[in-house]
This record gives C-alpha cells, structure tokens and sequence, in this order.
C-alpha cells in the first residue's frame, strides 16, 4: 500500500468495488439532479435576459440589470470557494453540509447562470426574421416563445446543456473532496490520503467514461434535432 511507484496505479487488489460501484451512483445522481434543475434555471434566467433586452421601461431595465448581476457574480466565484460561501445556506435548505444532497445547491447556483448566458445567445442567434413573421401573424409573446424561440433554439440548448452536464461532473469531482460524496471523494480520500493510486486511477477512468458517455448523449440529441443537419 505504501508503494508509490508506477505499479501501484495496477494493484487493483486494493480496490473495494462495492464502495466505487456506489459512488459511481451517487456521481451519477448528483449530475443527473443539478442537471434537470440547471436546465429549467437556465432557460428561465436566459429567456428573461433575452426578454428584458433592449427594453425602454425602467422597471424591465432594472429587472435585466438584477438579472445580469446574478448571472454574471455566480459566474465569476470559482467553484470550490463557492461551496465554502454557501456552506451555512446548504445547512438550512438541505440540514447537512456532507454527502452528496450537501452537493446540490452549489452544483445548481455555479451552473444555471452559466447556461443561461449559453441560452441568451442561443436566443440572440435566431434569425429574427422568424420572429418578426410570428409577430406579423398575430401571436402573442408566450406563443412566440413557445412555438419559435424554444423550437428553433432547441439544438443549441442541448448543446449548451451537455457542455454545462460535464462541467457539473467536474464539480462533482471538486465537491467529493470536501466530503460531498461520489467519485471525488472517494478518489481523494479513499485514494490520495490513503496513498492508494489504484483506486485514484480507477476513479478517474470512470469519471472519463461518464463524461464520454453524456457528450456521445448530447451529440447523438443535437444531430436528431437539428434540421438543419
């Protein structure tokens, strides 16, 4: 066990299987959750900004301004300092500040302003002719946004939500290190305080393989959707 040489990363002797098998879950579930959650915040937030744009009531200007402020401050604040900031929140909302429900609500608030800045350009890029026609025939603004903006809109938020899907699986990771479960923490704690690099190893070859199997998802969705491929 105290070997550090290239050949501990292969003793997989030293692996509890039933422990990686359940943090593989609990990685799984908690990007699974922010997931769902960061797609509904993301496309709310993104539509307001979009909706609020340009706009010459001051109301609607301070609103965009409110909006933007959010989105663009939980952007900025790196991750793991994040965790720490909502610590005494999650305390509150979740009664825990460990394991992986403990995860949540900073996996959520660092990724939703994130997509949603992904969701306003992808709303900005649409040919506003389209729109424009759609006003001409007499819809109204929510039958705009449901029947235009969403539809047309609707492969570059599946892309946008996959690329954010597996930013979230690195904060998992990040998040497993100060004992919100999962495979990070395991790596971390199981695997580098215990001097155990087999179990880092394999950690982290699941963790890829996550990855890869949510991006093939996410392609696989977008070349479906997209009519213009």
């Amino acid at each position: 066990m105290n070997d550090q040489g290239l050949g501990s990363y292969f003793k997989f002797s030293n692996v509890d299987w039933g422990n990686m098998m359940t943090s593989t879950w609990e990685t799984i579930w908690l990007t699974v959750v922010s997931m769902v959650v960061v797609a509904i915040l993301g496309i709310a937030l993104g539509l307001l900004l979009f909706e609020t744009t340009d706009s010459h009531n001051p109301l609607v200007k301070l609103l965009n301004w409110l909006v933007a402020l959010f989105v663009n401050v939980f952007r900025s604040i790196p991750f793991i300092i994040l965790i720490v900031l909502l610590l005494p929140i999650t305390q509150k909302l979740v009664g825990t500040i460990i394991g992986p429900r403990a995860a949540l609500p900073s996996l959520i608030i660092s990724a939703a302003p994130f997509y949603a800045r992904m969701v306003e350009l992808a709303f900005h890029e649409l040919d506003h002719g389209v729109i424009e026609a759609a006003e001409s025939m007499g819809a109204t603004r929510w039958q705009i946004v449901r029947k235009v903006l969403l539809p047309e809109s609707l492969p570059a938020l599946v892309s946008g939500i996959t690329v954010t899907t597996i930013s979230l699986i690195g904060y998992t990771a990040m998040a497993g290190a100060i004992g919100a479960g999962g495979l990070g923490n395991l790596a971390y704690q199981d695997g580098f305080q215990s001097n155990n690099n087999a179990i880092t190893l394999v950690a982290t070859v699941i963790i890829v393989i996550i990855v890869f199997i949510f991006q093939f998802i996410g392609d696989i969705a977008v070349k479906h959707i997209d009519k213009r491929a």
